[in-house]
């Protein structure tokens, strides 16, 4: 595990702090969790915006529909 160092506005430190604490975990583990699932979203998003741009391309259209 490596350590990392950051700033966060107080407003959101306190949403964290709160959450983290209603929770019963330590703030790190709960900034882990969000991390993680953003990541996974990103990558998700990045994989349906790949299909689009590739809808747009006939030949691509073509391959999917004869199953390639």
């Amino acid at each position: 595990m490596s350590t990392f160092t950051s700033t966060l506005p107080k407003a959101l430190l306190d949403k964290l702090s709160q959450k983290a604490k209603s929770l019963s975990l330590p703030k790190n583990k709960l900034i882990e969790s969000a991390l993680t699932l953003y990541l996974e979203y990103l990558e998700r998003a990045e994989y349906i915006n790949s299909f689009k741009r590739a809808s747009k391309y006939e030949d691509v259209l073509k391959m999917a529909e004869e199953g390639m």
